[in-house]
């Protein structure tokens, strides 16, 4: 396991988020779940890294806490918690900081794609860099 590095995406609820029920459609969490990974992975990649390797998820596990609702300011984190050969394990919570309150969490298993031949491949040693706290 290593001491990850986290990224964060701040929301407010838009109303085509929000359900029969008045609150935030389950549909919807996995979404900024994925929507975050992506973002993460955009954000601490090369332009090479982005031309060579692609993710695919290969199962979400979510947790749903407490609803949100529509003009709510919400959180969106996540963090690669481990590489291990072909697959990264990712953490997300999602949470309004209004109150700390956590709304959904989830673990994510994704897959690292060779973009050239559309298959698994292992993930490189050097990409830890990129999502590891360098202690100080």
């Amino acid at each position: 396991m290593m001491n990850a590095k986290t990224f964060k995406l701040n929301i407010t609820v838009p109303a085509e988020a929000i359900d029969g029920l008045g609150h935030v459609n389950n549909v919807i969490y996995l979404q900024w779940v994925q929507d975050v990974a992506e973002a993460h992975w955009q954000h601490n990649s090369t332009e090479e890294m982005l031309e060579k390797y692609a993710w695919v998820a290969l199962e979400h596990t979510i947790k749903y806490h407490a609803p949100a609702f529509e003009g709510e300011q919400i959180t969106i984190e996540t963090w690669v918690e481990k590489f291990e050969g072909v697959r990264s394990i990712r953490r997300t919570k999602i949470f309004r900081p209004s109150d700390n309150k956590i709304l959904a969490t989830s673990i994510t298993n994704w897959c690292l794609l060779n973009m050239q031949t559309r298959k698994p491949m292992r993930v490189p040693e050097t990409f830890t860099a990129y999502y590891e706290e360098v202690n100080q």
